[in-house]
């Protein structure tokens, strides 16, 4: 098992380093980095760090962690403490649909879809080393979708 972590600064190329890292990462340790889950994890890692850049001032981090099995959680740090759907407190409401003709807004429905299971959380000053506030949001591929395993976190949701 591994872990990476990467400190995003606020910058529109943000989002394709990230995609980068996760693919090296994925390749560097024989993890499949030509299949469906390096694909899903690069997706929605590119649809999470994009939403750090468009709705903060502020860096992002990227946590990158091997679970075995072939399953990979993908954590990502901003610092607005927003809590969005579907990563939310119960009911964990679902992302509202999102029009056709939409230019964006299908990032997060894209988790709900792709992801195994994931979770988020607003964070308290100075917690894991991350600076002031903001929020983690996480999600786990490479697992059996709906399969109900149990992921030790305040607010996880499995598909």
């Amino acid at each position: 098992m591994w872990t990476y972590a990467l400190r995003l600064p606020h910058d529109p190329r943000a989002a394709r380093v990230a995609r980068m890292t996760v693919r090296a990462a994925l390749d560097g340790h024989g993890g499949c980095g030509e299949c469906e889950v390096a694909d899903n994890a690069e997706l929605l890692t590119s649809e999470l760090v994009t939403n750090a850049y468009r709705h903060t001032k502020g860096p992002a981090s990227l946590r990158l962690t091997s679970l075995g099995g072939g399953r990979l959680r993908v954590g990502v740090w901003d610092s607005h403490p927003h809590v969005p759907a579907p990563f939310g407190e119960p009911p964990w409401d679902h992302v509202s649909p999102v029009p056709a003709d939409a230019e964006g807004g299908r990032g997060l429905y894209l988790v709900e879809r792709y992801a195994d299971v994931w979770g988020g959380w607003p964070l308290g000053e100075g917690l894991l080393g991350l600076g002031a506030g903001g929020k983690l949001l996480w999600f786990e591929v490479g697992g059996r979708r709906g399969a109900g395993w149990v992921v030790a976190t305040p607010r996880a949701r499995h598909a």
